[in-house]
């Protein structure tokens, strides 16, 4: 699965690249809220990648595992659930930093850019 700090690190690096971008469709009008949800499913679409090969990757393992778990089966779905949801809840707040981030670029200073 894709650690929190990770995630954060390549929206925050994929938010740098797109600065002009986002400048232009700021200055153009586009509501910032539109701005926030297009990062944000970037990352969601990567937080899905990361729990969907995490959990098969536990489940491949799980039987190896079995034997040190206490109270609790190899394949126990409660706890898969729960895991994944709370890994994606911590991974979707690190995705909305670099969001807010961006609606602070100032769309006039990066039209005279460059």
């Amino acid at each position: 699965m894709i650690p929190p700090e990770s995630t954060r690190g390549v929206i925050a690096y994929a938010v740098s690249q797109r600065t002009r971008e986002i400048g232009i469709r700021l200055a153009l009008g586009a509501e910032t809220r539109a701005v926030v949800t297009r990062i944000v499913a970037g990352g969601l679409r990567l937080i899905a990648l990361g729990i969907v090969s995490g959990t098969a990757a536990a489940l491949a393992t799980s039987r190896t595992l079995a034997s040190m778990l206490y109270g609790v089966g190899a394949a126990d779905p409660l706890t898969f659930a729960a895991i994944g949801m709370l890994l994606g809840l911590i991974a979707l707040l690190a995705a909305y930093a670099p969001a807010r981030r961006a609606l602070r670029i100032d769309p006039a200073e990066t039209l005279r850019a460059d």
